[in-house]
């Protein structure tokens, strides 16, 4: 199996589903058949593992078709903790990174929203915000698949600033491509196409529809809420990075 060529790396809850999904429409370009490989983040992954043993458990996830040129993954949990930064750079210092940034408050939301539809948190909104670092610290290093590090991360998840300081000590600036949801819902194919640049890749097809992946259903906490409100505050370093956004260097000063 070819060298892994990108990962779709952050932000959960940033509209990586609908990039993963458009991205996979070029022709050269090919994704795993279930959209999360979870490669470097698996709770028994062996930091001594080869890039020939780490292209191996990738393959397992492409089931067995003619591998494309361009190969990529697409883990939003990968740029969340520093050291599946450092697997991925260890397996590959060439892998390009694209993330996708969403306001910050709404996407730690959609979050909280997304646990609660999935039975794994049973709080409120600002409940879970007072639990989160409680819950972090206790199963600090403990990366099973149902620990609090993975879910109980709304806070965490959307401080992207020390995300993507991690990931830019390991890789360049011109292997990250930075995106923003917004970008993504008001000019899909000029948002796809300059991620297909970024990867290297002639082209792709153009005048393609471009559907709606995974609207949320549920209904947020209005703006003036006391649990959004105290989110902001939470938040207000990120949110204040997210306002004067437009390179890396706003995340990475």
């Amino acid at each position: 199996m070819p060298r892994l060529a990108f990962i779709i790396g952050g932000m959960q809850k940033g509209g990586t589903t609908a990039l993963a999904r458009y991205l996979a429409r070029h022709p050269d370009v090919q994704l795993p058949a279930v959209k999360e490989a979870h490669v470097f983040d698996a709770p028994d992954f062996d930091d001594g593992a080869t890039a020939e043993a780490v292209d191996a458990r990738f393959a397992a996830h492409f089931d067995g078709r003619v591998p494309a040129p361009c190969l990529g993954d697409a883990t939003p949990i990968t740029v969340f903790d520093p050291r599946f930064v450092e697997r991925a750079w260890r397996y590959s210092p060439g892998l390009r990174w694209i993330v996708i940034l969403r306001d910050p408050v709404d996407r730690a939301v959609s979050q909280w929203a997304m646990e609660r539809a999935r039975g794994t948190e049973s709080l409120p909104l600002w409940a879970a915000l007072l639990m989160e670092p409680i819950r972090r610290r206790r199963h600090r290093g403990d990366w099973s698949w149902q620990s609090p590090l993975r879910w109980a991360s709304y806070a965490a998840r959307s401080d992207y600033a020390p995300q993507l300081q991690a990931l830019r000590r390991r890789f360049p600036p011109e292997q990250v491509l930075l995106l923003r949801t917004d970008q993504l819902s008001s000019d899909p194919e000029g948002t796809v196409q300059s991620a297909w640049r970024f990867l290297g890749l002639p082209p792709g097809p153009v005048g393609l529809p471009y559907p709606r992946v995974f609207e949320g259903d549920y209904r947020p906490p209005s703006r003036g809420s006391p649990a959004r409100a105290f989110l902001r505050w939470r938040l207000r370093d990120a949110v204040r990075r997210w306002r004067r956004s437009g390179g890396l260097e706003a995340w990475v000063e």
